[in-house]
């Protein structure tokens, strides 16, 4: 049974969760500050977090910061700001996603187990697919249906980068940082470049990609399709 702890001032948000997530299978544990939260991490072990970041005593972001330096628990931040600079601060302090409420609990839910799929350690074999798109990072091989794409190195930074994510957002400075590095700054037209190639590249209809989506203000995110969505060559 996947554990999950809330951790919510709201007890209307708390009662809604354990209710609805409950009957879907899942073991859930609350608690209503980030004290709580932390201590509820130690003492039940769960498998996910939802946190909310306005807290009684502690700002989200902060309980995140005193987390990560010991657990890396899955965390879907789920809270009424809705600001840009909370969802990207969210994300770079630890957080794996970022849900607005109100909330879809079908979305929820397949964030929760979006992020519990990324659990599972890669295998030296293993090759990322979603949809039509099969990326093999042992031997750097992409494929559209049974073609063989050519990227270039850069293009290739950004979607294996992405796919070592997949499902979870990642956000502008992180992709610089990690395929330009440190020197990178906040160059971000130059992102948005490579990514509309990558896309003409890996997807159906560029135009409206499916696979390689934006998070508005915020970076983006690699879909996880299911195969019965796979493209024709």
């Amino acid at each position: 049974m996947i554990r999950v702890l809330v951790v919510d001032d709201e007890a209307r948000i708390r009662r809604l969760l354990r209710l609805s997530l409950g009957a879907r299978g899942f073991e859930i544990h609350d608690a209503r500050t980030g004290r709580e939260g932390l201590a509820g991490v130690i003492g039940c072990k769960p498998d996910v977090m939802i946190l909310d970041l306005g807290l009684p005593d502690l700002d989200g972001k902060d309980v995140l910061k005193e987390l990560r330096t010991w657990s890396s628990i899955p965390v879907i931040v789920l809270s009424v700001r809705n600001a840009e600079e909370d969802i990207v601060a969210s994300l770079n302090v630890g957080a794996d996603d970022y849900l607005i409420k109100p909330f879809n609990m079908g979305e929820l839910i397949a964030r929760i187990n979006a992020a519990l799929r990324r659990l599972r350690p890669p295998q030296s074999g293993d090759v990322f697919r979603s949809a039509g798109l099969s990326v093999d990072i042992q031997n750097r091989r992409v494929l559209v249906g049974r073609k063989e794409v050519k990227l270039t190195p850069t293009e290739y930074g950004i979607l294996r980068f992405l796919v070592s994510h997949a499902g979870k957002i990642v956000t502008h400075p992180q992709i610089l940082q990690e395929v330009w590095g440190p020197m990178a700054g906040e160059e971000s037209q130059y992102l948005r470049v490579y990514v509309g190639s990558l896309r003409r590249k890996i997807e159906r209809e560029p135009s409206r990609p499916e696979i390689l989506v934006t998070e508005p203000g915020v970076g983006y995110r690699i879909r996880i399709l299911p195969p019965e969505e796979e493209r024709t060559p």
